[in-house]
């Protein structure tokens, strides 16, 4: 399936653009599964414990994605290889994540989070979520951080941004199964900068919200 995406310009940003999403979800041998971030290999599975390895990839930013951007130059696009160890307690799941881009920011980010769906009939599922997410001095400094000569192009105060805690997520979502087949999605979300990201001359606003809507078909 597909949809439309709302989201910041970049993170800190109070622009917003609409992009058009692709909605693929499968699964392979009950073992690797695929959606629009990347891939999720199962590695150990017992009871409701799950370790696995992600692959995915960063977009980077470019800075004609706004004119608060000029004189920073690009964060290249980098390829993600990562981990993840997930907990299950009935409909919630507890998970941490370790990403380390490969490329771009060569940097890396930690999450921390709780994910909870549950049906509320046969046709609709609802869902929540919140979590933390950490970041290495690498990427902080390639998305928040001011060298002097980007100082210098882009007029924006020099800035040297350190490791640490870098945003809050929320976020809610609802699907309905129109039947046996077709469903429809719809997510909504804000993330709060924190820490040396929220300070940073980059960041025009701290909060970044979101939005979703996608149509599906599954079979």
């Amino acid at each position: 399936g597909g949809g439309a995406i709302i989201v910041p310009k970049y993170e800190g940003s109070n622009e917003f653009k609409v992009m058009p999403v692709p909605f693929i979800s499968a699964t392979f041998l009950d073992t690797v599964r695929i959606d629009p971030t990347g891939a999720n290999i199962a590695l150990y599975e017992q009871g409701p414990f799950e370790f696995s390895a992600r692959l995915g990839y960063d977009m980077g930013r470019k800075e004609d994605d706004s004119d608060h951007l000029r004189g920073l130059g690009d964060v290249d696009i980098g390829a993600i290889v990562g981990a993840k160890a997930a907990m299950k307690f009935g409909p919630a799941e507890i998970f941490a994540k370790l990403d380390k881009t490969i490329g771009g920011s060569d940097g890396m980010e930690g999450t921390l989070g709780i994910e909870v769906t549950q049906p509320l009939s046969p046709s609709w599922m609802v869902g929540a979520g919140a979590s933390v997410v950490f970041a290495d001095e690498k990427y902080m400094q390639a998305y928040f951080g001011v060298t002097p000569e980007q100082s210098a192009r882009s007029g924006l105060t020099q800035y040297n941004a350190g490791a640490g805690l870098k945003r809050a997520d929320f976020s809610i979502s609802a699907t309905y199964m129109l039947n046996r087949n077709w469903m429809v999605r719809g997510q909504a979300g804000v993330g709060i900068l924190m820490g040396d990201a929220a300070d940073s001359p980059v960041v025009v606003d701290k909060v970044q919200p979101s939005g979703m809507l996608l149509v599906g078909y599954r079979f």
